[in-house]
């Protein structure tokens, strides 16, 4: 059964066929899955929250806990279960950057107290809330990638320097020669 409104409408076999079939695609191709507890979280922060995850170009779902330990388990995850649980429980699947997904829901948690982190899947491999808060914190990798090069071209500039301060100091001694002559 589903609410929508102020309707109750019960969901029927296909539906629920297509749900799962819906999930186990998005699972075949994930690289990161995280599963949340929304429970008091307002609509407007929930929207928020999906359209943070949208401009990313990471999907969020929502879905009855038995869909989603079924989709897991279609997909291969058997080492996870949802149904067990607590409060309303979510997805989120990221497909290109595997850290960046966790890092937009630990950050909006952050400021909205209301939404738990609860468990996720890493490239298959199953992490609990805590080591997901600490990938979380851990720089980005475009940060990463940035300070890289940053620490390679700090030598390779240092030495552009010195040849350069060198050849400043020649080109000052020539001055001082040919005025002296």
């Amino acid at each position: 059964m589903a609410i929508h409104g102020f309707f109750i409408y019960m969901i029927t076999k296909e539906q629920k066929k297509e749900i799962v079939k819906d999930l186990v695609d998005k699972l075949s191709r994930q690289k990161t899955v995280i599963f949340f507890d929304y429970t008091g979280l307002k609509v407007n922060q929930f929207q928020k929250l999906r359209a943070q995850l949208k401009e990313q170009g990471i999907d969020c779902q929502v879905s009855k806990k038995s869909l989603i330990d079924l989709a897991l388990e279609k997909s291969g995850f058997k080492n996870i279960a949802i149904k067990n649980l607590p409060g309303q429980i979510a997805l989120i699947l990221g497909y290109d950057d595997e850290v960046l997904p966790t890092k937009i829901l630990y950050n909006f948690s952050e400021e909205n107290k209301e939404l738990k982190i609860v468990t996720g899947l890493i490239q298959g491999e199953h992490l609990e809330k805590e080591a997901l808060i600490e990938l979380a914190k851990l720089p980005s990798k475009q940060e990463l990638l940035s300070k890289l090069v940053g620490s390679l071209s700090s030598p390779i500039s240092g030495l552009v320097n010195i040849f350069k301060g060198n050849l400043e100091k020649l080109v000052f001694i020539f001055k001082n020669i040919k005025l002296e002559t």
